[in-house]
């Protein structure tokens, strides 16, 4: 009989706990004992879990239900757990291997307060000390054997959403240089391309793979306009969208009481309605 009392412990301390999660997820995962389903995933399986979980705890963020918010950060934490109990039994890494690494990280990353270093520096000049470091732990794995040639964009990951990702990437870009000299050549740049796609979909033989590129090449620079304005796009993003939805259920709920779906409204009286929601938010 396995023994249950980690797994049922009611010990408040936090390190209590987490040794009874680490505990369940073993269980969970072995072998003989565990549930069909966790011991059948990967990391492949698992990671598209992860990235939802952590949008979850910032849509919590966002709605500022801390109730909310506690249930997701367990959620994300789950998600470490697992991701560590399966590279422990391929034998990549254990839970307190991946603690040890992001403990020494953090305190190789801040020498003011760990280490002898003390000065008065803004909280934007520590974030340009924090990046100083960043780039020289990268410089330090570019020069290990048979490593690739250096790039000012590496460790940027592929699998952040797609607007984050062009947001760092063209941070990274920024650094070294490369970069417009003030915000009007980016808005510039905005009307060029949003040129260049209405002229491609005006083509009647328009092919779509240059649709699509023309249409990312706006985006991408829309995100370079946020970047010099001090907007992260994912965050308007999720902005503009509760905006469109808190709106659209407005219009949805005003023609429920008339008796009315959006299907058996026109156009012209969703608008209607729709700018009603609007001006009342604005009140």
């Amino acid at each position: 009989m396995p023994d249950n009392s980690l797994i049922n412990s009611t010990d408040p301390a936090p390190e209590a706990q987490m040794r009874r999660l680490l505990a369940i997820m073993a269980r969970l995962r072995d072998p003989a004992t565990g549930c069909p389903w966790d011991i059948a995933q990967d990391f492949a399986s698992i990671a598209p879990y992860t990235i939802e979980e952590a949008h979850e705890v910032a849509d919590a963020i966002d709605r500022q239900d801390w109730g909310d918010l506690e249930g997701e950060l367990g959620d994300l934490l789950l998600q470490t757990v697992y991701h560590t109990q399966m590279g422990a039994e391929a034998g990549h890494f254990t839970f307190a291997s991946v603690a040890r690494a992001i403990s020494d990280k953090m305190i190789r990353r801040h020498p003011h307060v760990f280490g002898t270093e003390r000065d008065d520096r803004s909280a934007a000049q520590q974030t340009a000390a924090w990046e100083a470091i960043k780039a020289q732990e990268r410089g330090a794995k570019a020069q290990a054997p048979g490593a690739p040639p250096q790039s000012a964009l590496d460790g940027v990951a592929t699998g952040l959403p797609g607007l984050t990702r062009a947001l760092k990437l063209q941070n990274r870009a920024a650094r070294v240089g490369f970069d417009w000299p003030d915000a009007g050549g980016v808005v510039d740049k905005i009307a060029e391309e949003a040129r260049e796609l209405a002229a491609e979909t005006a083509n009647p033989a328009r092919d779509a793979d240059r649709v699509e590129d023309e249409y990312a090449d706006l985006m991408f620079t829309l995100v370079n306009l946020g970047r010099w304005l001090g907007v992260d796009p994912e965050a308007a993003m999720r902005r503009v969208n509760a905006k469109f939805e808190r709106r659209f259920r407005s219009v949805e709920a005003a023609l429920a009481a008339e008796g009315r779906t959006p299907a058996q409204a026109t156009l012209a009286q969703m608008e209607a309605l729709w700018n009603a929601a609007k001006h009342g938010e604005r009140r």
